[in-house]
C-alpha cells in the first residue's frame, strides 16, 4: 500500500470517526436530558385475576390456572376498570368483539367457554346474550375443586358503549381480537361518530388488516398492529439516528419491549420526546419472548429509569402492584 493510500485511507477513517460521533451526540438522551414528570401507566384488562404462565400458550384457560385471588375484581370489567383509574392508571387497555347486533361487547376470550357457562365464538352471539352469562363462571385456582367468582359474574360484561359512558375522560387502547377488515370498518365507523375530543383519548391496535382499515379510514387515530409496529421499529432503526420519523411511527401507539428499548436512537428520553412529538405514545413492557411481551409488574426493576426523569408509559398487569409505587 502506498504512502498516498495510506494517507487517503487515514482521511476517511478520521471523518467516519467524526460522523459517528456526530451520530452519537445527536442521539444521546444523557444529552438531551429527562423532561421529567411522572410516567404514565397503562392498566392490561383494567385490575385482573393473576394466573400461572408455566406453559402458556395461546389458546390456554388462564381462568382455569388462576392464582388464590388477591382482589375481588374480574378483568375487563367496570368495577376492575375504576379500581385501576383508582390505583393510579392513566389507560386501561380492553378487548373487544363486535356483536351480532351491532355492538362492541368488552371481553377478552375468542370463545366464552374458559371464562363463562356458555359455548361458542363471542363475536357470534348478540350483546343481550353475552350479558347474560356469568364472567367469573370458570375461575378456579385448585384445579376445579372451587371456583370463587361463580354467580358473582352475571351482566358484568360491558359494551364498549357502557365503558365509554362510565368514564368519559380517560383514556382507554382497545383490543380488536379479530384479523377481519370488516371489523376495522365497524369499528372506524363507530368511531368517526365519536366527538373528536373523545374520540382522541382512545387509541386501538389489533389483527394487521383490520388496523390497517382503521388507519385508513381515520388516519389521525392512534392505532397500531404487528405490521406497523415492526415496520416502524425497522424504518427508526434505519432513519431516527437523522431524526426521521417515518410515516409508520406516527398518531400509533408502541409498545416497547424492554429488551428492544435500549437499542432505539435516543432512548429513552429523546426517543420518547420524537414519539410524543409525532403524536405516538410509548409504552415500555417487559421483554420480548417467544413473539410477545408481559406488562412490567415489579417496580423495582424500572426504579432507576423512573429514578432518571423517565416521562413515557408502561404497560403493567400488576396496576396494584406498580400504581401505588410510581404515582406516589
Amino acid at each position: 500500500m502506498s504512502r498516498r493510500t495510506r494517507k487517503g485511507l487515514l482521511v476517511v477513517l478520521i471523518a467516519l470517526g467524526v460522523f459517528a460521533g456526530g451520530v452519537f451526540v445527536a442521539n444521546s438522551s444523557w444529552l438531551y436530558g429527562a423532561p421529567g414528570g411522572p410516567p404514565t401507566l397503562l392498566a392490561h384488562r383494567g385490575l385482573a385475576q393473576g394466573y400461572s404462565r408455566e406453559g402458556l400458550g395461546n389458546d390456554t384457560c388462564t381462568a382455569s390456572r388462576m392464582l388464590p385471588p388477591e382482589h375481588p375484581w374480574l378483568e375487563n370489567t367496570i368495577a376492575s376498570m375504576r379500581a385501576a383509574f383508582d390505583l393510579g392508571a392513566d389507560s386501561v387497555e380492553l378487548d373487544i368483539h363486535p356483536t351480532t347486533d351491532g355492538h362492541f361487547a368488552v371481553f377478552h376470550d375468542w370463545t366464552l367457554d374458559c371464562r363463562t357457562e356458555g359455548h361458542g365464538v363471542t363475536r357470534e352471539h348478540s350483546l343481550a346474550e353475552l350479558q347474560a352469562l356469568d364472567i367469573g363462571y370458570g375461575y378456579t385456582a385448585d384445579g376445579g375443586k372451587t371456583f370463587p367468582f361463580r354467580g358473582k359474574g352475571v351482566g358484568l360484561m360491558p359494551s364498549l358503549d357502557q365503558v365509554l359512558e362510565a368514564f368519559p375522560g380517560r383514556r382507554f387502547l382497545m383490543n380488536v381480537k379479530s384479523n377481519d377488515p370488516a371489523e376495522g370498518e365497524l369499528l372506524a365507523g363507530y368511531l368517526a361518530a365519536l366527538p373528536e375530543d373523545r374520540r382522541d383519548l382512545l387509541s386501538a391496535y389489533g389483527g394487521d388488516r383490520p388496523i390497517a382499515v382503521l388507519r385508513q379510514r381515520l388516519p389521525t387515530f392512534r392505532s397500531m398492529s404487528r405490521a406497523s409496529i415492526k415496520d416502524c421499529f425497522i424504518r427508526y432503526a434505519v432513519l431516527g439516528w437523522a431524526d426521521q420519523m417515518p410515516e409508520s411511527c406516527r398518531r400509533s401507539v408502541l409498545l416497547v419491549p424492554s429488551n428492544i428499548a435500549p437499542w432505539l436512537w435516543g432512548w429513552p428520553h429523546l426517543f420518547v420526546a420524537r414519539m410524543q412529538a409525532a403524536g405516538t405514545l410509548v409504552y415500555l413492557g417487559g421483554p420480548m419472548q417467544g413473539g410477545s411481551s408481559q406488562g412490567i409488574d415489579d417496580p423495582a426493576l424500572v426504579a432507576d429509569l423512573v429514578a432518571d426523569g423517565y416521562a413515557g408509559g408502561f404497560e403493567t398487569d400488576r396496576i396494584d402492584h406498580l400504581g401505588p409505587v410510581l404515582k406516589k
